[in-house]
């Protein structure tokens, strides 16, 4: 029998914890001893006892308290104790299908070079807004390939949400960063990768993720992605994946390009033509998207927009403290906008 432990950050989710775990519950658990460790941020929206009601009724059920209430912290307070076999790490605001489980461990069995297998991630939206919001994460032309939400056929990836780790992982690896608000999976996944071990992408492996509507709160998140990735470069000395430099070097043409007509008319004349051609790619897309809805198309292109720009001005942000100013992360920074 395989112990299997989920560790789920967690902070003010009374509106979808419960889902969450009952998931979790549910699964098909034939032959795995499952533990599951809800690691609260100090939640004060009654969360905390929701958790506990869960915990009262289920043995396999733990509310672990998080005092410094980041996400880091409360992935190495759930693994630290290396009492599993597989650690999985889980967002609040999802939920997995009864073979979540079952699939991963299947995976790790089949592939024994594999250190951690992921599945895909389906956004669930709640409103019009996030169905918006959903659709444009779940498209290459929003975030590029990352497959684990465009899709993708089995195989080698550089990075997975969700992911299902070999306790030996953990144990040559380390645990997550505690410095990084932000990107904390994704700098952990490329270590695993430096240390010899393969991450895999199975699409049997599914979970839905529930996407809040705020296109406030989109351009937050996408703008610390980008400003968290330079410290992890900066950090690794390293580039961790070639897709993170498409929105800084595109911001950078935007911001910069127009410089182009007092040196001569031809350069005026391209930075023109490429931004037209930018936004008539992302018309496209957006209009092909939404099955010829005009005003979906309308909110599709501007949540494109916002993605690359966020990410872009993120990017470049963090350049300027990390590398030009030599900055420590701004306290601004450190701010969740989940």
């Amino acid at each position: 029998m395989q112990r299997v432990k989920v560790v789920i950050p967690c902070r003010n989710e009374s509106a979808y914890i419960g889902r969450c775990i009952d998931s979790l519950l549910q699964s098909n658990l034939s032959d795995i001893n499952l533990a599951i460790a809800v690691v609260d941020g100090m939640s004060d929206d009654g969360t905390r006892d929701i958790v506990a009601r869960y915990a009262a009724g289920h043995a396999a059920v733990q509310l672990v308290d998080n005092v410094q209430r980041t996400t880091p912290f409360a992935l190495n307070l759930g693994l630290r104790t290396m009492d599993y076999d597989v650690g999985i790490i889980l967002g609040a605001h999802a939920e997995v299908e009864q073979d979540f489980i079952a699939e991963n461990l299947r995976v790790l069995r089949e592939h024994p070079e594999v250190g951690c297998s992921g599945g895909i991630i389906t956004n669930v939206h709640e409103n019009e807004l996030s169905q918006v919001i959903s659709m444009a994460m779940a498209s290459p032309f929003g975030v590029g390939n990352a497959y684990f939400r465009t899709g993708g056929k089995s195989g080698y990836v550089d990075t997975v949400a969700f992911g299902a780790y070999r306790r030996e992982v953990f144990e040559q690896c380390g645990l997550f960063d505690e410095e990084l608000i932000r990107n904390q999976d994704d700098e952990f996944n490329y270590r695993v990768l430096q240390h010899g071990f393969k991450i895999y992408l199975e699409p049997s492996i599914r979970s839905n993720y529930f996407v809040r509507g705020s296109f406030t709160k989109l351009y937050k998140q996408y703008f610390q992605y980008g400003y968290w990735k330079v410290f992890v470069n900066k950090k690794h000395r390293a580039i961790t994946s070639l897709r993170q430099l498409a929105p800084p070097l595109w911001m950078l043409f935007v911001l910069l390009g127009w410089v182009g007509f007092f040196i001569h008319p031809y350069l005026g004349y391209a930075y023109i033509g490429l931004v037209t051609l930018y936004l008539g790619i992302a018309k496209w897309v957006a209009y092909r998207s939404s099955r010829f809805h005009f005003k979906l198309m309308l909110k599709l292109l501007w949540c494109y927009c916002i993605l690359h720009a966020s990410y872009g001005l993120g990017y470049l942000n963090g350049i300027l403290h990390f590398y030009v100013l030599s900055r420590k992360p701004s306290n601004s920074s450190a701010a969740l906008t989940r």
